[in-house]
C-alpha cells in the first residue's frame, strides 16, 4: 500500500480536503458513473425482501470477516478497530450491503488512499498509529454510488407501492375488533380509520403494508402504547388508557415506522419531516401576510395551466379540455397510463408550468401568462414529450 498522504489535526480530526480525491480509476464524472453501473451489476443484495434474521452475512471490506445484516453496527465497529475505516453518514446509505459489496472490490483493485481522505486524531504519535480512513460522499465515486443505490431504492419502493395498491388479495383483522376484512388493503385501514380513529396515513402513501401491520400488532400484542410507547400490565388497561389519552396513533418520532412511508425514499438523506418543512417554508414564503379577511375554503385541486379550481375532478378535467385543449381523460386511455404514471405526468406537467418552460418544445417564456399564450396559439398543451422525459421515479 502506498504511504498515505496525511496532515496534522486538532484533537477531534480532521480530514485532509486539500488531497485529490478521484483515484487512479476516476478519470472523468462520466468514466465514475460508468464504472459505477458496472459494479453494482451484483446478485440480489443479501436478504432481499426476506426479514434481517434469514439474510446472510454481509463481509468486511478488507477481510473475511462476515456479520449478520442486522449487526451492521457491529460490523462498522469492527472495521475501525481492525482497520481504521469509518464510513460517514451510514444511515443515508440505502443499501449497506451493496455498499459495503462494491467498495470491498474497489479496494481490492485500488490502494485505500486512492479513495478515502486521512484523518490524524493524534499530532504526537507516530502517523502509522493515529491516522484514520474516512470514505464518504465527498468522493464523486461514492456520491454516485449512494444515489444510484437510493434511485435504485426508491424504484423498488415505488414498484412495491403500485402492486400493493392494486392487490386484491390481501386479508387482515382489526387490531382493536378484530373484524375480518379481504381485498385491497385500503378497506381495512379505511375501517380502523373510521371505527376507531386509529389513522396511520392515507393507503397509497404506505409501502410494505402487511409488515406494517404485524409490527403495530406485535406491539400491542407486547402490551405497549403505540403513542406514547409505555407498557401496561394486560390489554384492558392498554385499551382504556389508548382510548382516555387518545393515543390511538403512532409515535412520529419513532424512525422505525421511516420505512413504512413512501416520502421517506424520495430524497436521498432527508426524512418525511425535513421533506414537509420544506414545502411549509416554500408555502410561507408565497402567502400574504394578512390574514384578516381568510376564509375556510372547501377542498379543491387547481387546473394545471391556470389558476382555476375544482372541487370534482371531473369538472377540472373539463375546463381543461374546453379552455386549454388538454383532455387528461384521453391521454390516460391512449397511453394506458396506471395511477402513479399519472401522478408522474401532472406533476412534471406542474413543474414545467412553474418554471414558465412549454413541454412540448422546451421554450422558455418569461412568465406564466406568455406560456399560457404560447401554448393556447401552438396547440402545445397537449403535446407531451415522450413518455421516458416524465416517467421517472422521481417525478
Amino acid at each position: 500500500m502506498a504511504a498515505p498522504r496525511t496532515q496534522e489535526a486538532a484533537p477531534g480530526g480532521e480530514e485532509d480536503g486539500d488531497r485529490d480525491r478521484g483515484g487512479a480509476g476516476l478519470v472523468s464524472s462520466e468514466d465514475s458513473k460508468d464504472c459505477i453501473l458496472d459494479a453494482l451489476s451484483l446478485p440480489d443484495s443479501p436478504g432481499g425482501s426476506r426479514s434481517l434474521e434469514e439474510a446472510p452475512a454481509v463481509p468486511c471490506v478488507f477481510c473475511e470477516e462476515h456479520f449478520p445484516v442486522a449487526q451492521q453496527d457491529q460490523l462498522l465497529k469492527h472495521m475501525i478497530i481492525e482497520h481504521k475505516v469509518v464510513i460517514a453518514d451510514v444511515k443515508l446509505v440505502a443499501d449497506f450491503p451493496r455498499y459495503i459489496l462494491y467498495w470491498r472490490k474497489r479496494f481490492s483493485e485500488q490502494p485505500v488512499t486512492d479513495f478515502c481522505s486521512v484523518i490524524r486524531i493524534n499530532s504526537t504519535a507516530p502517523p502509522e498509529q493515529d491516522h484514520y480512513f474516512l470514505l464518504c460522499d465527498v468522493l464523486p465515486e461514492d456520491r454516485v454510488l449512494r444515489e444510484e443505490l437510493q434511485r435504485r431504492k426508491l424504484t423498488a419502493i415505488l414498484e412495491q407501492q403500485q402492486r400493493e395498491r392494486e392487490d386484491t388479495s390481501f386479508r387482515g383483522a382489526c387490531m382493536f375488533c378484530n373484524e375480518e376484512f379481504s381485498g385491497n388493503r385500503s378497506v381495512l385501514l379505511n375501517h380502523m380509520s373510521r371505527e376507531h380513529a386509529f389513522n396511520i396515513g392515507l393507503p397509497d402513501n404506505i409501502v410494505n403494508c402487511r409488515e406494517f401491520l404485524r409490527t403495530l400488532q406485535r406491539k400491542l400484542d407486547n402490551l405497549q402504547c403505540l403513542y406514547c410507547e409505555k407498557t401496561f400490565r394486560d390489554k384492558n388497561t392498554l385499551r382504556d388508557h389508548m382510548r382516555k389519552k387518545q393515543h390511538r396513533r403512532i409515535n412520529p418520532r419513532n424512525r422505525e415506522y421511516d420505512q413504512f412511508y413512501v416520502i421517506n425514499y424520495l430524497e436521498l438523506g432527508k426524512s418525511w419531516e425535513e421533506v414537509q418543512l420544506e414545502d411549509d417554508r416554500e408555502l410561507l414564503d408565497h402567502q400574504e401576510e394578512d390574514w384578516s379577511g381568510w376564509e375556510e375554503l372547501p377542498v379543491s385541486t387547481v387546473c394545471l395551466f391556470c389558476d382555476t379550481r375544482a372541487e370534482a375532478i371531473e369538472k377540472l378535467c373539463a375546463h381543461m379540455e374546453e379552455a386549454h385543449e388538454f383532455d387528461l381523460p384521453k391521454i390516460k386511455s391512449e397511453l394506458g397510463l396506471n395511477f402513479y404514471q399519472q401522478v408522474k405526468l401532472v406533476n412534471f406537467i406542474r413543474r414545467q408550468v412553474h418554471q414558465s418552460r412549454c413541454y412540448g418544445c422546451r421554450a422558455k417564456f418569461a412568465s406564466r401568462a406568455a406560456l399560457r399564450a404560447h401554448l393556447e396559439d401552438a396547440g402545445h398543451a397537449s403535446l407531451l414529450p415522450a413518455m421516458d422525459a416524465w416517467d421517472q421515479p422521481q417525478l
